[in-house]
């Protein structure tokens, strides 16, 4: 998979994917994340990239034609026969869910565009495939949605994670919209608080029952609002 951040804080994207999983991916071939500095296709001495809102209001406006450009620029290198999809982080966008990131873990390429200042000129979501959301709040930019959007997305990549078991078992995960279970290590009994005796019992069914369990419990408490809800996987 190629994916392409749209930004015009190329450093910031960049710093994130040099460590853990996101480097280890890309070490071993199976992911390559770029950027693209929007100020690169900007056609003025002074790289402008934005502009004041017609019918007044504050702030400045992201300009269409610098992200169309941009677009245009970044689908260049694009191979035949590629699945690719065109995302614009946005508040305004449908939530982001780990049902979408698995099934964006599918495409060949991702290209990802960091709104930034006030908004973005709204002829902007014609040219993309769908708008995404982390949530009902505003950011300064959007670069942090396209690093959690990326990174979400690289982990379910076959093969960059040790084993398919590691996703499975984790929150939001499989056909129910469950936490996932309390997880323990060493020491096993720490400031009176101890491991449960089932994970030291080396019975394999008796703990897949008690993870199980842990999962609805742990649900309910911290998410009721879960509870019988299926994931959307698209």
């Amino acid at each position: 998979m190629r994916i392409t951040i749209l930004t015009l804080f190329p450093d910031l994207i960049s710093s994130y994917f040099r460590f853990s999983v996101p480097l280890r991916a890309q070490q071993k071939g199976l992911v390559t994340v770029d950027t693209l500095d929007m100020r690169s296709v900007a056609t003025d001495r002074y790289k402008s990239v934005d502009d004041r809102p017609y019918g007044g209001g504050t702030g400045m406006i992201l300009r269409v034609d610098i992200v169309d450009r941009a677009l245009r620029k970044a689908k260049q290198s694009r191979k035949a026969g590629e699945t690719t999809r065109t995302i614009l982080l946005d508040p305004q966008g449908a939530p982001f869910t780990q049902g979408k990131a698995v099934s964006l873990s599918s495409c060949d390429r991702l290209i990802l565009i960091c709104g930034h200042y006030e908004g973005v000129d709204d002829r902007i979501r014609r040219l993309v495939d769908e708008e995404l959301s982390l949530g009902d709040f505003v950011l300064s930019g959007g670069e942090p949605a396209a690093i959690a959007v990326a990174d979400s997305v690289i982990r379910l990549i076959p093969g960059v994670l040790r084993s398919s078991v590691t996703t499975e078992e984790e929150s939001f995960s499989g056909d129910t919209a469950l936490l996932e279970f309390p997880q323990f290590t060493k020491p096993r009994v720490y400031r009176r608080m101890r491991v449960p005796p089932v994970l030291l019992s080396g019975n394999h069914a008796a703990i897949a029952e008690w993870k199980a369990r842990e999962r609805r419990r742990v649900t309910r408490k911290k998410r009721n609002d879960l509870i019988g809800k299926t994931l959307p996987h698209s």
